[in-house]
């Protein structure tokens, strides 16, 4: 595989959609589509009746007809469900997933990557976030039937993904751990899948693909090449102007007069270091310009991840009210320290009828019934429970979970599925969730793309000004 000098970054739940991907892809360089509840995205596409087709024809391509049967049966609604109706959701993930949600991410990420890889012959990747562990297993593998090419993985600290890409590439059971909050060394945390329980007919010939891990550190690059269970390829290292989750900075959480976390020379990666590591790396986090490009690769790196310029652009999953609302203001950015579940400081751009716009938050009742980033941990009874710091505040204390943990969370798992057009509708269609849009702080320049007397761009746009001079 040639490797490419512009990675466009795995966003959001489905901002990085199969669109955007293969736009990106279709013209040389690497497109990744967000891995990110495929399940639940493919759930409520074809609930709102597959507009365009799409989904029905990946499908069709789908090598186990049976799963794929029992799937669109599943969800399927012939021209839409009414806009007043609620999606009907799949089951919350558990350490023991049922069957029936281990097929949803096996085709989930199966159409991803096969819409995104359709009409070129070029590479696609997929993104994960580490710290949603439990759709990790049966979501690779859907991924690899399609042929993605590359993995990507940030927030956390991949060193068992290498081992689990050998396995399924093999058609072999892989396992997980599942971090457990109050676990031992006794309790069993482990998450196992076995291609075989699933596969129809004879294996299919797989490729491994290539591992990515994102890295905010040497010491983490160190880590996982001398620790992980298999082959890392190369690193995207991820510097704290990136959108969505961010490395917390190094040594205790300090805060600007805006509330803000404060990074410092701890937290700059020592490049120098990471060329004497022998594989390749991109730079991440405001390298959206043709002279951040030539400065990476001055570096040594073989190019850069671009994220937020991308996110705005026709091509992506966002809707296109959320687009225009940017493009056509100066939108103010916060890195909140507290928004994400996850403990992660998270990017969340202040806009009016989002999330971060607080007359709004205030009227959506406290829920969690997604729950990709609920925390597990361990009962006094000794069992698995989950919780999520963006629950109702009894429900959470009454988990065990800490009350002052709460304060300020947001649910940015029903935030995230609004921005792309398939938020819940609640009580009887009087309540809409409301999107919640997370960018870099590239989001100040992003209008930079559009051409005199244009209103919207395109991926091959943002390319071409990147590539620039490169």
């Amino acid at each position: 595989m040639v490797l490419p000098k512009i990675i466009q970054g795995g966003m959001g739940v489905g901002v990085s959609s199969w669109r955007l991907a293969r736009a990106v892809s279709s013209v040389g360089q690497l497109g990744v589509v967000s891995g990110t509840a495929l399940d639940q995205v493919m759930a409520r596409r074809l609930q709102d009746g597959d507009p365009g087709g799409h989904n029905r024809r990946a499908f069709d391509h789908f090598p186990f007809p049976a799963m794929a049967k029992r799937v669109w049966d599943k969800f399927y609604i012939p021209g839409g469900k009414a806009p007043d109706q609620s999606y009907i959701r799949t089951p919350q993930h558990r350490k023991d997933n049922p069957r029936e949600l281990q097929e949803y991410c096996i085709v989930g990420n199966f159409v991803e990557v096969f819409l995104a890889k359709e009409g070129h012959s070029n590479p696609v990747g997929i993104n994960y976030l580490e710290k949603i562990q439990i759709p990790h297993l049966p979501s690779a593998y859907g991924a690899m039937l399609a042929g993605v090419d590359v993995v990507i993985m940030g927030a956390g600290i991949p060193v068992r993904l290498p081992g689990v890409l050998d396995a399924l590439a093999r058609n072999e059971a892989a396992t997980y751990p599942l971090y457990v909050v109050g676990a031992g060394p006794d309790d069993d945390t482990l998450m196992h899948f076995d291609p075989r329980d699933y596969i129809e007919g004879e294996a299919p010939a797989l490729t491994r693909p290539l591992c990515l891990p994102i890295i905010a550190s040497n010491t983490l690059a160190v880590t996982l090449l001398k620790k992980s269970n298999g082959r890392v390829d190369g690193f995207v290292i991820e510097g704290p102007t990136a959108g969505g989750h961010n490395a917390p900075p190094r040594g205790k959480m300090q805060l600007d007069a805006n509330g803000e976390p404060i990074y410092g020379e701890r937290d700059v990666v020592d490049l120098a270091k990471m060329r004497e590591l022998g594989v390749p790396f991109w730079l991440a986090g405001g390298f959206g310009s043709a002279e951040k490009l030539n400065e990476a690769l001055a570096t040594g790196a073989a190019g850069i991840q671009v994220g937020t310029p991308f996110a705005f652009c026709e091509e992506s999953g966002l809707m296109d009210g959320y687009k225009q609302a940017v493009l056509q203001s100066d939108p103010k950015l916060r890195t909140d320290p507290v928004a994400s579940p996850t403990g992660f400081p998270f990017k969340v751009v202040q806009l009016e009828n989002t999330v971060s716009h607080a007359p709004t938050y205030s009227e959506r009742p406290r829920i969690c019934d997604l729950g990709y980033l609920r925390e597990a941990y361990k009962t006094p009874e000794g069992e698995i429970g989950f919780r999520c710091a963006g629950e109702p505040v009894t429900v959470f204390e009454a988990k065990g979970g800490n009350p002052e943990d709460t304060t300020g969370r947001l649910c940015l798992c029903n935030g995230l599925m609004a921005n792309i057009g398939h938020g819940q509708v609640r009580a009887a269609g009087r309540h809409h969730e409301p999107g919640l849009i997370t960018a870099g702080d590239d989001v100040a320049t992003v209008k930079r793309f559009l051409k005199p007397g244009q209103t919207s761009y395109t991926a091959a746009d943002v390319i071409q000004t990147l590539l620039g001079g490169a």
